[in-house]
């Protein structure tokens, strides 16, 4: 593996998963964090390096860091609950970033969701009050990272769905907007995130205008 690998975490599915393929496409270095060996197999067949582990053991991605030394970036779209209710969008993702840190990562990409912290202006009350319990994980995800100390991109997509790249997608550091975009096209901006230093140390929202004018 070259000296540039890019550790992906949520890899298994959506957006996580678009990106891996995306970044295959590219031929770039990639390893996967997986938490379940099920998904494992159909990685491996595309040529992915897997390393297993669990987001919410420090020890777990301690041993990734240190078992796969060219990792110098890392994308996280960790999110959801555990069966005992803990949240992986503010406890993984905050090992994540604390274990990143330690293995001297160079940058470190956070999809998020639009509704944290100040873009909540963005979603009316009642959306807000569904998604609250994720919104306030999200939230401390993103203030730890940019309180690490590591270079961060953090970008927060619309609505999201599971339908083919529009590639008229963009990013906004306006946290006021709004809208819908395919996972695909996430995965498009993210991956346009990874070289470009105009990207670094931002926050932005992540929507299809296109979509929006359908609406």
């Amino acid at each position: 593996m070259s000296e540039n690998a890019i550790l992906i975490a949520g890899a298994s599915r959506g957006v996580g998963r678009e990106i891996v393929q995306q970044l295959q496409q590219q031929e770039k270095p990639v390893v996967a964090l997986l938490r379940s060996p099920s998904a494992s197999s159909e990685l491996d067949k595309i040529g992915v390096k897997v390393a297993q582990g669990d987001a919410f053991n420090p020890s777990d991605l301690a041993q990734t860091f240190q078992q796969n030394p060219s990792i110098s970036v890392v994308i996280s779209t960790l999110g959801g609950v555990s069966p005992d209710g803990r949240r992986v969008d503010d406890e993984g993702n905050i090992n994540l970033i604390n274990a990143a840190v330690q293995a001297g990562v160079q940058h470190f990409i956070l999809v998020s969701s639009i509704g944290t912290s100040e873009s909540s202006v963005a979603l009316p009350p009642q959306v807000l009050e569904t998604l609250k319990g994720a919104l306030i994980a999200k939230a401390k995800a993103e203030q730890h990272l940019m309180n690490s100390g590591l270079t961060y991109t953090i970008i927060r997509p619309g609505g999201l769905k599971s339908e083919p790249a529009t590639h008229q997608a963009i990013l906004s550091e306006d946290y006021r907007v709004s809208g819908l975009i395919h996972r695909a096209d996430v995965a498009r901006l993210v991956c346009q995130c990874l070289e470009d230093e105009s990207h670094f140390n931002k926050v932005f929202s992540a929507i299809d205008p296109t979509l929006e004018m359908r609406r």
